[in-house]
């Protein structure tokens, strides 16, 4: 089975479709969405309706921060996010926002466990960009799912791989895009996919993943797609200049 694992979509209907297009082309057999669906970007209906279509017909979802804020924006804003928030709950009609509201935290299947940000505490929204967060996301997933040996998530807006190496102790591995990575199930794993809608590394390629189950390998991909058009989106719709330049490659 190859499963394409996209992560913090943001509203940008170009990365999505160019996202699809590539992992349909490499032989992507199911999709699963690791949260961040909305948020930043210009287009939240359309790729919540867009993504509401792939569910019924068998992709994975988990609920991200965004969407949770999509669906009860703050009053108070403290970080940049929080400034389309509102903004976002109000181009989503009932039914999306229910939608968004019942996404589950966590979703697993066989032994890949899917979450937005950490598995320990998921509602908390842990990053997990080094070892010790990555150990401690593990740990809980494993904990939950013995049989768990792959954690998908997303949220830091990198591509990142972990894992566990002879005794305890998780080791990090430094993804090339494009290239395949032996991943036995004899081992423990956990990923992060990178955002396909803003990346935030100075490259403007959107970001997923490709797992192969079948033979036991990973793909971290980079995608070119039209990022002048979903950043003239993003300033047309009023939304802050930062959510438009980060598509730029100016983060």
């Amino acid at each position: 089975m190859h499963i394409a694992l996209i992560a913090d979509v943001h509203s940008n209907l170009h990365a999505l479709e160019a996202c699809l297009a590539h992992a349909t082309e490499q032989g992507a057999e199911r999709f699963a969405f690791l949260g961040d669906l909305v948020g930043y970007g210009a287009y939240p209906a359309q790729v919540v309706k867009r993504i509401m279509a792939l569910a019924e017909d068998g992709a994975l979802v988990v609920k991200g921060n965004h969407d949770a804020l999509a669906v009860h924006p703050p009053t108070l804003i403290k970080q940049v996010g929080d400034q389309g928030a509102a903004w976002t709950h109000a181009q989503l009609n009932d039914a999306q926002r229910d939608w968004l509201s019942h996404l589950p935290m966590t979703l697993r299947t066989e032994n890949l466990l899917l979450v937005h940000a950490s598995a320990d505490q998921p509602k908390r929204w842990h990053y997990v960009r080094d070892v010790l967060a990555a150990q401690r996301s593990l740990d809980a997933a494993i904990a939950a799912w013995p049989e768990v040996r792959y954690v998908a998530g997303g949220h830091v807006h990198e591509q990142h791989l972990f894992y566990r190496g002879v005794g305890n102790a998780l080791m990090a591995f430094a993804p090339r895009s494009g290239a395949a990575i032996p991943v036995p199930a004899h081992r423990q794993w956990l990923f992060t996919a990178g955002s396909a809608g803003q990346p935030r590394d100075g490259k403007t390629g959107a970001m997923y993943a490709l797992l192969d189950t079948g033979k036991a390998q990973l793909r971290f991909q980079r995608v070119p797609y039209d990022n002048a058009a979903a950043a003239a989106a993003i300033r047309a719709a009023g939304l802050p200049e930062q959510f438009a330049a980060r598509l730029e490659g100016m983060a």
